[in-house]
């Protein structure tokens, strides 16, 4: 069953990787990123979890949340507005300057690191939920040609929300509905459970 789903996502990876992506500027992002840092911290790394860590993130997704967002394919009443003015080689930039900091770790609560772990690398066999680091990596790294972003360190309680977003379709940014169907499978103790694991991840 793994290895199906595992075949099923390199496919998805080989149909929505995008090789023709501006080259972002490392300096020049970080000139960019001053307005950024209110909420998500001068390195972005958030000082709240209000605020998703950008730090670490994949370039190749940063860049498409931020073409998602302007064009209204993510909607965030937030976002929408500090995107609009952006151009491709603004978004590159950005991208390139937050995915060259590192992200700061989390901790794991223990009272869910057991139930986390097994989902993560297990998954659910009766609910046909697939392990998570199938697409994201034993270490939560991602993988940056199918824009599956980074998870470890990132705020429990903004995975969690994502998760729940996935679920109830307000975030449908998805390829192929992949975390749709995927978070539509998962309990609400999953859910939880998974986003504590992720935090801790390095």
């Amino acid at each position: 069953m793994q290895k199906l789903f595992f075949s099923s996502m390199m496919g998805v990876v080989l149909a929505f990787a995008n090789p023709v992506m501006a080259a972002g500027d490392v300096a020049a992002g970080k000139a960019k990123a001053a307005v950024c840092a209110a909420c998500h911290g001068m390195d972005g790394n958030s000082p709240s979890d209000m605020f998703p860590k950008l730090a670490g993130q994949h370039e190749s997704y940063l860049v498409k949340q931020m073409a998602d967002f302007k064009s209204g394919a993510r909607k965030n009443a937030v976002m929408a507005p500090m995107v609009a003015g952006l151009s491709e080689q603004d978004m590159a930039d950005l991208g390139a300057f937050f995915a060259s900091n590192k992200v700061a770790p989390g901790a794991v609560s223990e009272e869910l690191l057991e139930a986390g772990q097994t989902v993560y690398r297990g998954g659910n066999k009766e609910s046909g939920l697939p392990a998570c680091m199938a697409c994201h990596g034993p270490t939560g790294a991602g993988m940056p040609a199918a824009k599956w972003p980074a998870l470890a360190g990132q705020y429990s309680k903004y995975t969690e929300l994502q998760l729940n977003a996935f679920a109830d379709d307000t975030r449908n940014n998805d390829p192929s509905s992949m975390m749709r169907d995927i978070a539509k499978k998962m309990t609400a103790d999953e859910m939880k459970a998974v986003s504590a694991y992720v935090a801790g991840l390095h």
